[in-house]
């Protein structure tokens, strides 16, 4: 997969006891056979120099130069694997949450989107982070996510952050997220599911280059409720944002039985999958394609995508991690910031 990317993507080193960084150095070695784009890697290069020794991994550090053109990024990554480096430092411990690493990992994601900002950068990728390592070190943001919308208001506007899942074969969009399933029903409003359609639509075209983008809406009761008899939340709080969506140009339809949307000629007839919950949304993309199923964040100033895993402490520094949803969230960054850089309006 070739691209031609202007401006670098900015990758962060994630949590270090993890997966992340042994994924970095894993796709770097192996980035002519995968055609990976280019990547600067936001790290302290001591740590990754020490992570590459215990993987039994060479590789040649090089540090980027943000006044590179993009044929010097590309002629230099072919070389090196490419870093923008930390002023704090990072211990070496796979497997292991250290609070004295935190904010280095603070660090990276602030850094990469102040150059995004410059102008410097394309697009943003980030690693996984593990939060409860970062709540101790004062992080006050409930995710990733979170903290990116609020980093995002450098751009002086209101930013929605939401959160897709992308795979080749379906893209889902949860309503609400990491919250307890009883709490659902009362978490669910209208005007925000409105908005959310909204935001959905705008994305997939500006971010995915669908010029007339289709949603489908699930219903939160088996059969999306039975016009009530299996529940009210259907018919008095989706169905009304699907017809404010709808009477704002949207083109979107439901509420639909989950049980009945994801199947292969169903998807057919959407771009896009709106879900009540958490599970409702993660389930089909990940059992469809879980290694090349995307983290993006919608709705934010800049683009940002995420491999669908999580840190993995339990195998980092073993060799044993597919680098599989990196790559496509990079490839997927990319696409994404080609679209961009070939829009000429908003």
């Amino acid at each position: 997969m070739s691209h031609s990317l202007t401006k670098p993507i900015m990758l962060t080193i994630g949590e270090p006891a993890g997966i992340g960084p042994e994924l970095a150095i894993k796709l770097w070695a192996e980035r002519d056979k995968h055609s990976v784009p280019p990547f600067i890697l936001l790290t302290d290069p001591a740590f990754i120099e020490s992570r590459a020794r215990l993987l039994g991994a060479s590789i040649t550090l090089q540090q980027w130069d943000e006044n590179w053109s993009a044929a010097e990024v590309q002629s230099e990554f072919s070389k090196a694997l490419l870093f923008h480096p930390l002023n704090n430092s990072i211990k070496d411990a796979p497997g292991q949450l250290l609070a004295q690493n935190s904010p280095a990992v603070i660090e990276a994601i602030e850094t990469a989107v102040s150059l995004i900002q410059q102008g410097r950068a394309s697009a943003i990728v980030t690693s996984p982070i593990n939060k409860n390592a970062l709540y101790e070190a004062g992080f006050k943001h409930p995710g990733h996510t979170e903290f990116l919308g609020a980093l995002a208001k450098q751009w002086g506007g209101i930013y929605r952050p939401v959160m897709m899942l992308a795979g080749p074969e379906l893209r889902t969009v949860p309503a609400t997220l990491h919250i307890p399933l009883k709490d659902v029903p009362a978490a669910l409003d209208t005007q925000e599911l409105t908005e959310l359609m909204m935001i959905t639509a705008r994305e997939l075209k500006n971010r995915f280059a669908i010029p007339s983008p289709r949603i489908a809406v699930t219903g939160l009761n088996p059969h999306a409720g039975e016009e009530g008899t299996m529940g009210s939340e259907d018919r008095d709080i989706i169905l009304p944002a699907i017809t404010a969506a709808k009477n704002a140009g949207i083109t979107v339809t439901g509420p639909h039985p989950a049980d009945t949307l994801f199947y292969a000629q169903k998807r057919k007839t959407y771009d896009a999958v709106i879900a009540m919950y958490h599970d409702q949304a993660l389930l089909p993309v990940k059992t469809i394609a879980f290694d090349e199923t995307v983290n993006v964040t919608l709705g934010l100033p800049f683009i940002r995508t995420s491999p669908d895993h999580g840190t993995a402490l339990d195998i980092a520094g073993k060799n044993n991690a597919r680098p599989d949803s990196l790559l496509a969230a990079l490839n997927m960054a990319a696409e994404m910031a080609d679209h961009a850089a070939g829009q000429t309006g908003p």
